[in-house]
C-alpha cells in the first residue's frame, strides 16, 4: 500500500483568494470589504461563529473547494479574525518535500511551543521531545503523542487564552503528523482549541479522512466575480471582463490571474483575444515567469527552502554558509511570493504552486547541490541527512542505502510501516549490487505481506528481488514473505512450513534490522503451526524459538507462544508479561507489536483491555497505513465483541474486514471472520449460514492440512446443535476435536470448548467422560488463567455430575465477579442451574435463573435458547409470552407434556428425550401415551403438525 499521492501543486489560493486588496496578497484589504475578501461574507460569518463558539468549547472544521477557489484566503482571514477574537494562532503548512518525513507537520506547531513543552509531565515532555528530535529516545506510539500534544495545548489555552491551529495544504500532510493532527480534532471539545484546515475537493489525506465537520467553499457568484475583477483591474473592459468572468466560473485563482495573460490593449480590448483560455497551463506560467524574474540568489534560496520544507531560515542561513538571507529573500517577497516573519525565523509559500514552478525552473544539478547543502546541516545518523543525501545521489551509494536502511526500520517502530517500506525500496534502488538490492526488495516485500496488505505487490516484489539476486532468493526475508504470501493467500502450510524452516536455520543471527527479520519469520512460522494444529511442527517450532531467545530475547514471542500457541499450561509469570503489555498498549506505536499482544489476550481473556488500541490499527488502516494488521485488528474486536455480548457489532466488524480480506487477496486471513459469524449465527438460531459456514471450512481447509479449520467447524455445529438441544450431534462434532481428558498443547481452540463437551456428554450419558474433561481441565490450572475460565470450569463441573446438584458449584459460577461481562455463557449456566433446580422441585429458585437466562438470551437475540428457557419455564409453571387461558377452553397438554412432545417431534427418541429432561425413558413414553389422544394423533409422525397448529393457550 502506498500513501495518498498529494497533487503535484495546489490551488494558488494566497494570490487568488478573493482579495480585493489593490496591493496584492497580504496587504491591508480593500476598505468596506470584510476581511479584505470579495463575495465571502457567508464564509466569514462561519467563521466568526466557528471561533465564537470554539472560545467555549474546542471546535474542528474543514474548508473543502476546488483548486483556487480561495482556501488559503480564507485562512488566512480565519487567522487574522482569531487573533482579534483573542485567540492564538499556530500555522502549519503541509510541505510536498516532507510529506514522507515523520512529525514535518506537527514540529511546526510544536516549535512554537517550546517552552510550555518543558512544562508538562516528564514522560509527556520526553515524548514530545523525540517527536521534535531533540532526544534519543524514539517517539511513542501516535496516540501517547496525540495526548501529550492535547495536554500541551489544554495547558496554553488554560494560561493565555483559547488556541486554533490553522492547517493549510492538507494533503501534503506527513502521514504520523496528520493521525496526531486529526485525533486531536476528534477531541477539540475538551478544551478550547480550534482546529481549521483546508483541502481541495477530492483529494484523499489522512486529516481529512477524520470526519471533522466540513464547508465547501464554492465559486463566486457573477455579482462577486466582477466585483473582485473590476477592483483589481479598473481599466478592463466590460465586455472582456464578462469573457474572463465566463471563463473562469468564478475560481478566484482565474479571475485574479488570467489578465496577467493579457497585454494592456486586450484588457482595454483594443486587440483580439485568444480563442481559448486554457486555465491550468496559463496559471502555470504566471507563477513560473515571477520566480523566472528573481535573481539567482533568491532563486536558489528558494529552492533550498522547499528542499528543506521546514521554513525555518536559520537553516537557509547555514546551507548558504552566510550572508544576510533576509535580504537575498526580499525580491521573492515584493513579488508576493514568500511571506518572511524575522521574529520568528520562517518562511511561508504563499501558495504551493510557487514552490512548484522553483523546481521546475531548476535544474537536476541544482537541486541535488541544494540537497547536499541541507544533508550537511543535519548531524551523522539523522533521518534528515540521510533523505537529503539520498536525494542528492545520482547513481549507486551503498553508504547512503546503508543509512536508509536503518532509517526505514526506525520508521516502522515509529508506527509508519508504509514510510518504512517506501524508504527500503529508495534503499534498493541506491545499492550497487544484486545481492544488496535483492536482499531490501524482500525485506520490502516481506513488510508488505505481513504489514500493509496486497499479496499481489508482494509478488511482484519477490519477483524483482529474484532478478536482481537468484542466488539470494532463499534469504530469511524472501522466505518470509514467501510464506506469508503462501499460508494468507493460498492457505498452503506445508509449503510455508518447509520454506520459513529452511530460511531459519540458515539464519546466520540476528544484528540491527535481521532481528525485526528474525522475528517476523519466527511469528509467522507461529501462525502456520496455529492453523495447522499439528503437534509436530509445534515442536519443531518451539526448538527454533529457543535458539533466537538465547541469541536475542523477545518477550512478545514468549508470551505468543505461551497465551495463543499453548493457552490452556500458560505459566503465571507468562500471563504476568501479557498484563504489562496490555496496560502499555496506550504507548505502544507499532501495529505488529499492539495487534500480535492482542492475539496473546484472545485466548486468555485480556482483549477487552486492547480495545483502543486495536481502534487505532483499525483507523491506520482506514487511511491507507498497516492493511493487514487492520484486518486482524477487525476480527480481534469482533471477537471480543461475541464474549462481551455485543453481537450487533460483530457483523459490522467483520463484514469490513472480510471486505478488505477479499480486495487484497487474503483468503486464510478471512477464516477467523468467517468462523466468528459462522458462531455468531449458530448461537441466534440461524442453522442454514451456520451449516454453510461449518460446511465451507471444512472444505477448504481438509485439503490444506489446516487443522483449525476443522476445530472451527465443530464449534459452530456443536453449538448449533446444543441450541436445539440435539445433544448427541453436539457430543459428536466435539468429539471429533476432542478426546476426553486429554487438553493437548497443540489445540489452543480446546480452551472455547470444554463447557460445551461437558455439557453434550452428560445429557447423553457419558458421565464418565463428562468428569474426566474437566479434572483434566482443572489439572492443567485454566481456571487460574482469568475469571471467565474458573466460572466456565465450575459450571461444567457442575453440569458433569448428574446425581446430585452441586449448588457451590453451580452458585460459584452464577456469582463469578462482573459474570454479566459474559453474558452468552453466564446466561447459559444460569439455564442448566435452573433445569437441574425444576427438576428437584425447587422452582422458584429455578424461575429466578430461567428468567434471567430467558431475558439475556432475548436481549442478544438468541432464539434457540431463549426457546429452551421459556419451555423451561413452561414447565415450572409460568406462561411465557402468553395471555391467560380464555374461559372455559380446557388445557390440552401439562408443561411436562408439551416438553415432550416437541422433543420427540424433531426425531428424538424416548432414550434421548429421557436424557435431555433427566427423566426415565419409562416416564416419557407415560407422557407420550397421554398427548397423543389430546392431540388428536396415532403416533410421532403427526406431531409436528399437530403442535404446529397447537394455541399457546391450550397449554396448563
Amino acid at each position: 500500500m502506498s500513501s495518498p499521492t498529494p497533487p503535484a501543486a495546489e490551488d494558488g489560493e494566497h494570490l487568488a483568494g478573493a482579495s480585493g486588496d489593490p496591493g496584492g496578497p497580504g496587504g491591508p484589504g480593500v476598505p468596506g470589504v470584510p476581511g479584505g475578501l470579495v463575495g465571502r461574507s457567508a464564509e466569514l460569518a462561519l467563521l466568526d461563529g466557528f471561533f465564537g463558539s470554539a472560545a467555549a468549547r474546542g471546535r474542528a472544521l474543514m474548508l473543502t473547494g476546488e483548486a483556487g477557489v480561495g482556501k488559503t484566503a480564507l485562512l488566512d482571514a480565519a487567522a487574522r479574525r482569531a487573533r482579534d477574537a483573542g485567540f492564538q494562532v499556530l500555522r502549519v503548512v503541509g510541505s510536498q518535500f516532507e510529506v514522507s518525513v515523520s512529525f514535518a507537520a506537527l514540529n511546526q506547531v510544536l516549535q512554537a511551543l517550546t517552552a510550555e513543552i518543558a512544562e508538562l509531565p516528564p514522560w509527556q515532555a520526553e515524548t514530545l521531545r523525540a517527536v521534535r528530535g531533540v532526544s534519543d529516545e524514539q517517539p511513542t506510539e501516535l496516540l501517547a503523542v496525540a495526548g501529550a500534544v492535547q495536554v500541551l495545548l489544554s495547558r496554553k489555552a488554560a494560561r493565555s487564552g483559547p488556541v486554533t491551529i490553522v492547517i493549510d495544504d492538507v494533503a501534503w500532510l506527513d502521514r504520523p503528523s496528520a493521525i496526531v493532527l486529526g485525533t486531536v480534532a476528534r477531541y477539540t471539545q475538551s478544551a478550547p482549541v480550534a482546529l481549521l484546515a483546508a483541502s481541495r475537493t477530492g483529494d484523499e489525506s489522512f486529516l481529512s479522512s477524520t470526519g471533522i465537520p466540513a464547508h465547501e467553499v464554492r465559486p463566486l457568484d457573477e455579482a462577486a466575480a466582477h466585483e473582485l475583477v473590476a477592483q483589481r483591474f479598473p481599466a478592463m473592459a466590460p465586455r472582456v471582463r464578462q469573457r474572463l468572468v465566463t471563463e473562469a466560473a468564478g475560481n478566484p485563482l482565474a479571475l485574479l490571474e488570467l489578465p496577467g495573460t493579457l497585454n494592456e490593449a486586450q484588457q482595454q480590448e483594443r486587440g483580439p483575444l485568444p480563442a481559448v483560455l486554457p486555465l491550468p497551463e496559463r496559471l502555470k506560467k504566471v507563477f513560473a515567469v515571477r520566480v523566472g524574474a528573481l535573481p539567482d540568489r533568491t532563486r536558489e534560496l528558494l529552492l533550498l527552502a522547499v528542499l528543506d520544507g521546514s521554513g525555518g531560515l536559520h537553516i537557509l542561513e547555514r546551507a548558504l554558509d552566510g550572508g544576510d538571507v533576509l535580504a537575498e529573500l526580499g525580491p521573492a517577497e515584493q513579488a508576493g511570493l514568500v511571506r518572511v516573519d524575522s521574529a520568528t525565523g520562517r518562511l511561508a509559500f504563499r501558495h504551493p504552486l510557487t514552490r512548484s514552478a522553483v523546481m521546475e525552473l531548476s535544474t537536476g544539478a541544482e537541486r541535488r547541490r541544494g540537497h547536499l547543502a541541507l544533508a550537511r546541516e543535519f548531524p551523522e545518523g539523522s533521518e534528515h541527512r540521510a533523505r537529503h543525501l539520498a536525494n542528492a545521489a545520482v547513481g549507486p551509494d551503498d553508504k547512503v542505502a546503508a543509512l536508509l536502511h536503518e532509517v526505514a526500520y526506525s520508521t516502522l517502530r515509529r508506527g509508519d510501516a508504509v514510510g518504512a517500506i517506501t524508504t527500503l525500496l529508495r534503499a534498493s534502488d541506491l545499492s550497487s549490487t544484486g545481492v544488496a538490492r535483492g536482499r531490501l526488495l524482500a525485506e520490502a516485500a516481506c513488510l508488505g505481506a505481513n504489514i500493509t496488505g496486497d499479496l499481489r505487490n508482494v509478488h511482484a516484489l519477490l519477483d524483482n528481488a529474484l532478478l536482481a539476486d537468484p542466488v539470494g532468493s532463499g534469504s530469511l526475508a524472501a522466505a518470509t514473505a514467501a510464506a506469508s504470501r503462501l499460508i494468507n493467500g493460498e492457505g498452503d502450510v506445508d509449503t510455508a512450513h518447509r520454506l520459513l524452516m529452511g530460511a531459519i536455520r540458515n539464519h546466520a543471527g540476528p544484528s540491527g534490522a535481521d532481528d525485526d527479520i528474525l522475528n517476523e519469520a519466527l511469528l509467522t512460522l507461529l501462525m502456520v503451526c496455529f492453523h495447522s494444529g499439528r503437534p509436530e511442527l509445534w515442536q519443531l517450532f518451539d526448538a527454533e524459538v529457543a535458539k533466537a531467545q538465547r541469541r536475542s530475547p523477545d518477550h512478545l514471542l514468549c508470551v505468543l507462544r505461551g497465551t495463543f500457541g499453548d493457552p490452556a499450561h500458560v505459566p503465571p509469570h507468562v500471563l504476568d508479561l501479557l498484563d504489562g503489555m496490555v496496560a502499555d498498549l496506550h504507548r505502544e506505536t507499532d501495529p505488529r507489536r499492539i495487534v500480535r499482544t492482542a492475539v496473546s489476550a484472545a485466548y486468555v481473556d485480556r482483549l477487552p483491555g486492547c480495545r483502543s488500541a486495536l481502534r487505532r490499527v483499525v483507523d491506520d488502516g482506514r487511511d491507507g497505513g498497516a492493511i493487514t494488521m487492520a484486518i486482524e485488528a477487525f476480527f480481534l474486536l469482533a471477537n471480543d465483541a461475541y464474549f462481551s455480548g455485543q453481537w450487533d457489532d460483530l457483523p459490522k466488524l467483520t463484514e469490513e474486514g472480510l471486505r478488505w480480506c477479499t480486495m487484497y487477496n487474503y483468503r486464510l486471513t478471512a477464516e477467523p471472520g468467517r468462523f466468528l459469524r459462522g458462531l455468531l449465527a449458530a448461537a441466534q438460531g440461524d442453522t442454514d449460514t451456520a451449516r454453510k459456514t461449518a460446511d465451507r471450512l471444512v472444505a477448504w481447509g481438509n485439503p490444506r492440512g489446516l487443522g483449525l479449520l476443522r476445530v472451527y467447524a465443530a464449534h459452530i455445529r456443536a453449538l448449533s446443535a446444543l441450541g436445539a438441544a440435539d445433544f448427541e450431534s453436539a457430543y459428536c462434532h466435539l468429539r471429533s476435536v476432542i478426546t476426553p481428558g486429554e487438553v493437548p498443547a497443540h489445540l489452543p481452540h480446546a480452551l472455547w470448548l470444554f463447557l460445551d463437551f461437558a455439557e453434550a456428554a452428560a445429557r447423553t450419558g457419558r458421565h464418565a467422560e463428562a468428569a474426566a474433561h474437566v479434572a483434566a481441565v482443572r489439572a492443567t490450572g485454566i481456571p487460574d488463567v482469568s475469571p471467565r475460565l474458573a466460572m466456565m470450569t465450575d459450571a461444567a463441573q457442575a453440569i458433569a455430575t448428574l446425581d446430585v446438584i452441586d449448588h457451590e458449584l453451580f452458585r460459584r459460577a452464577v456469582d463469578t465477579p462482573d459474570a454479566e461481562r459474559w453474558p452468552f455463557e453466564w446466561a447459559r449456566i444460569r439455564m442448566a442451574y435452573g433445569e437441574r433446580l425444576r427438576r428437584a422441585k425447587a422452582g422458584a429458585e429455578a424461575r429466578g435463573h430461567l428468567d434471567a437466562a430467558l431475558g439475556t438470551f432475548r436481549r442478544l437475540g438468541a432464539e434457540p435458547w431463549s426457546a429452551r428457557a421459556a419451555n423451561e419455564l413452561r414447565a415450572s409453571g409460568i406462561p411465557v409470552g402468553t395471555a391467560a387461558s380464555g374461559a372455559g377452553r380446557p388445557a390440552l397438554l401439562t408443561p411436562q407434556e408439551l416438553q415432550v412432545a416437541q422433543l420427540a417431534a424433531t426425531g428424538l427418541t424416548n432414550k434421548q428425550i429421557a436424557a435431555q429432561l433427566f427423566l426415565s425413558p419409562r416416564t416419557v413414553a407415560g407422557h407420550l401415551s397421554k398427548a397423543f389422544p389430546k392431540l388428536n394423533v396415532t403416533s410421532r409422525a403427526g406431531l409436528r403438525d399437530a403442535l404446529t397448529g397447537l394455541d399457546p393457550e391450550q397449554t396448563a
